[in-house]
């Protein structure tokens, strides 16, 4: 594959976006240590990451990466109202890249009603303007892409809004290496002569890719596969967690036949996989990884849990991409998520 072959089917530059994530994680993170939060969680009792999409997915890598240390839980809401718990000693953040998603907003109204405390990250939008009129704190991230090339930005802003009020405590060691993988995996798999990203995605072009993960810190990752897949390439993906397939899904592969070889199996893992799931995974790959038109198994890198959290989810980023390009399918526009707001706004 060449460059100008990405470029002849992505005039809008997914590819650049996915290039550039480097930068937003530098910038991101100058961005929201700006940003005074003004309170802490000494007297919180949970916080919800309120969004939508690529506006949410930030909230589950939070919730996956700090569940074993932070001292209250974290919630990811992706609906228009908030569970009843939610009170004055909840933190909401409500996250909308463009400021404008209705799910979030109707949850921000709820937030401010049950008189919780309230923070916004956006790109700008009504969200914003509400923020800013209701002088509550808010960290404004930079416009001009579609929300899930985004996360560069909106992750960087949660993770680092949880150090200054904290959930969690700042490591610059992890947040350097991080930074560090990162540019080297653009230089390497945004090569698109040849690299592994490029290798999976031809693997998976007639196939469908089904995720599996340990359900600990690489569930949100597996979660960002399937949803780039299915917005940049167009293309259906599922997905479940160990070890939770281990006493349902596997038998979907008893009896094997002509879907079974339509599938695509990748999975991640991670060496903090809890030790009962790693040997499920290599027993699991034993039974029926041949049963399967295609599996492979993919390796985090680094030594932090953010590098290695991330070095995943930027694999699986440059993968969708490459799938786009090989199905000749523009990875930018979501034309059905358009039609389907549309559609609403009208009832």
């Amino acid at each position: 594959m060449r460059l100008e072959d990405i470029r002849r089917v992505d005039p809008d530059g997914m590819y650049d976006a996915i290039r550039e994530f480097p930068e937003q994680w530098r910038r991101g993170r100058l961005l929201a240590q700006a940003v005074d939060p003004g309170f802490t969680i000494a007297d919180k009792d949970h916080l919800i990451v309120a969004g939508m999409g690529g506006s949410a997915i930030g909230g589950d890598l939070l919730r996956a990466l700090v569940a074993d240390v932070a001292p209250i839980p974290i919630t990811v809401v992706r609906h228009y109202q908030l569970p009843a718990f939610v009170n004055s000693r909840s933190v909401v953040v409500a996250s909308s890249y463009s400021g404008n998603t209705e799910e979030t907003l109707a949850a921000f109204e709820v937030a401010l009603a049950r008189k919780a405390t309230v923070v916004c990250i956006a790109s700008g939008g009504e969200l914003l303007h509400r923020a800013r009129a209701a002088n509550l704190p808010y960290i404004q991230i930079p416009g001009g892409l579609q929300p899930r090339a985004a996360l560069g930005y909106s992750f960087t802003a949660l993770l680092t809004l949880a150090e200054q009020i904290g959930l969690v405590q700042p490591d610059e060691t992890a947040w350097q290496e991080t930074q560090e993988l990162l540019e080297q995996q653009s230089e390497v798999l945004g090569d698109p002569s040849g690299n592994d990203a490029l290798e999976l995605a031809e693997a998976l072009q007639d196939r469908l890719p089904l995720i599996y993960s340990d359900s600990g810190l690489m569930e949100a990752v597996n979660l960002r596969w399937r949803c780039q897949i299915q917005e940049n390439a167009k293309r259906l993906a599922a997905g479940n967690v160990y070890p939770e397939l281990n006493h349902n899904e596997i038998m979907g592969w008893e009896y094997t036949g002509v879907l079974h070889s339509m599938v695509g199996v990748i999975v991640l893992r991670d060496r903090e996989d809890h030790p009962r799931v790693q040997h499920r995974m290599d027993v699991t790959r034993e039974l029926i990884s041949d049963r399967a038109g295609y599996w492979a198994e993919v390796q985090s890198q680094g030594e932090s849990r953010l590098a290695r959290m991330m070095s995943l989810v930027n694999l699986g980023d440059w993968v969708s991409l490459y799938l786009a390009v090989l199905l000749g399918v523009d990875p930018t526009p979501v034309p059905l998520i358009g039609q389907l707001k549309e559609t609403l706004a009208r009832i």
